[in-house]
């Protein structure tokens, strides 16, 4: 049980799009803490915010509604059509975590939600170098995934996905060129255990 290419992970999603969306496609659908969380981080950027996959973008449009210059993109496309449709005032887009497509210290802030789950530990450092390059010095990332007492992989419902310990990818993302500024992790019954860290980009934008 080994976690897909990029193209098995979008089959899969696109496959099940109109289901995830009834599912957890809205902010009121997701925990209360969580919502919390991205509304406080999104009042603290002042530019540019992207929302590095973004699914049928709820979470973008949270964002938007807290007064960022956010757009959102995803790798599945009926994910993108949805929030297009759902989000008329937001702009989203179909791309790929491994290239923004922004110039390098171009954003203020990355919003990467669960987005890093389904690659495989070997691509994760490259994908937190790119958020590192997008970003401005200062700027910050808040990133969500499962936490873990190892990195190891898991059944997920769509697409085999990754556990990973707090303080692993804390590592990583000081290796990619951040500063942890917040660990949180919790476990709610009926859940797998959840963990965020905000991090800061630090240094200069271009020494990676």
């Amino acid at each position: 049980m080994i976690p897909g290419s990029d193209a098995d992970v979008r089959a899969a999603y696109a496959a099940r799009a109109a289901e995830y969306v009834s599912v957890i496609g809205s902010v009121e659908l997701n925990d209360e803490r969580d919502r919390e969380l991205i509304a406080r981080w999104g009042r603290t950027r002042s530019g540019h915010v992207i929302d590095a996959g973004c699914g049928p973008g709820h979470w973008t449009d949270l964002l938007h509604r807290e007064g960022c210059d956010v757009e959102g993109f995803d790798l599945v496309a009926p994910f993108i059509d949805q929030a297009r449709v759902r989000f008329p005032r937001v702009t989203f887009r179909v791309g790929s975590i491994d290239d923004l497509g922004d110039a390098d210290g171009q954003a203020d802030g990355i919003l990467s939600w669960y987005s890093l789950i389904h690659a495989d530990p070997e691509r994760v450092p490259t994908m937190l170098a790119e958020f590192a390059r997008c970003l401005r010095p200062g700027g910050s990332l808040l990133l969500g995934f499962f936490d873990g007492e190892r990195v190891e992989p898991f059944p997920h419902r769509v697409s085999p996905a990754w556990f990973w310990p707090v303080d692993e990818m804390a590592l990583r993302l000081v290796e990619a060129g951040f500063t942890v500024e917040e660990m949180h992790t919790r476990v709610d019954p009926g859940h797998r255990p959840h963990a965020a860290i905000v991090a800061q980009r630090t240094g200069s934008s271009l020494d990676l």
